[in-house]
């Protein structure tokens, strides 16, 4: 496992220890430490200015796929090939809760922004939402018709998103446990999702080796990132939302830049290039069952050079 400076690109350190591949990464909310999971069923905790191991949690009888920090950092839940879901104190590394009810792999656990709900998503094809506290189980989703391999909750706590080996992702309103909308697009499996820190977008990473950008609002592809040659397994937002990374099966990862315009300043932008009015594209993509009515002011109308 290595440690990049985001910046350069330039690798920091490599973390060593763990005696089988390494599934899953997480830092927790402080920032002060990462947690990992591997095939060898164990969990181990990391100093991250230092790369020197704190712990080693075990527990799972195999391997383990997902690792999340609940958002206080008090609280670590780990997903595994064993069906079960571990919560640990991350402080201690000793186990306070194991979860049973899935019949079948656990391969993603997340946190709700509140930390009062956990989710998890299994290749048994279902979501289920745990309560935190008390590791009972509130509810179980179903729909998807493959294994769940991701699940993320929106930054406001009010959507979930699954990603799932049936080509698709769906968005759950987590109130009501009822699907919102299924996004389709990819043509193979979709491994990760990840929300924009402002909620707007939703970006997912696939087997058919691209990345789209949803609008989380519409349900639409915003837009698809080509270049990898092989499987994305796993996306993730810098916290000002305007670099993603994508890590993939082609033994690289790309940060790209997604800082895209507000739906406003993308107009004025372009009525300012070009001498027309939206096309039916554009307006879809930015005003989204308004009128039809002209948005741009007429060429007749518009400052000449000589009056900007």
């Amino acid at each position: 496992m290595r440690l990049w400076d985001a910046a350069s690109g330039k690798k920091r350190t490599t973390l060593t220890g763990h005696t089988g591949p390494v599934e899953s990464v997480a830092f927790s909310p402080d920032g002060h430490t990462l947690a990992t999971g591997s095939d060898d069923n164990t969990v181990r905790l990391w100093d991250a200015a230092s790369g020197k191991k704190r712990t080693t949690l075990t527990g799972h009888t195999e391997a383990v796929y997902s690792v999340a920090f609940s958002p206080d950092g008090r609280t670590l839940a780990t997903g595994s090939a064993d069906a079960t879901v571990r919560l640990w104190d991350a402080a201690t590394g000793k186990s306070r809760n194991t979860l049973n009810g899935q019949i079948d792999a656990v391969g993603s656990v997340a946190f709700s922004p509140d930390g009062h709900t956990l989710t998890t998503g299994s290749t048994d094809d279902t979501v289920r939402l745990w309560d935190a506290a008390s590791g009972k189980k509130r509810t179980t989703l179903t729909g998807h018709t493959g294994p769940v391999h991701s699940v993320a909750f929106s930054p406001d706590g009010r959507t979930l998103a699954t990603g799932s080996a049936d080509h698709t992702v769906r968005l759950w309103n987590v109130a009501t446990s009822g699907t919102r909308t299924t996004l389709t697009g990819h043509t193979g499996v979709v491994w990760s999702v990840a929300f924009s820190p402002d909620g707007r977008t939703l970006a997912t990473g696939s087997a058919d080796n691209t990345v789209r950008l949803w609008d989380v609002a519409t349900g639409t592809t915003r837009i698809t990132l080509t270049g990898h040659t092989d499987e994305v397994k796993a996306v993730g937002f810098s916290p000002d939302g305007r670099t993603l990374a994508t890590g993939s099966a082609d033994n690289t990862v790309r940060l790209w830049d997604v800082a895209l315009p507000r739906p406003g300043a993308a107009i004025h932008k372009i009525c300012q290039a070009v001498n027309r009015d939206l096309t039916q594209q554009e307006r879809e993509a930015y005003l989204p069952g308004q009128s039809v009515d002209p948005v741009c002011p007429s060429p007749t109308n518009r400052p000449s050079a000589t009056n900007r």
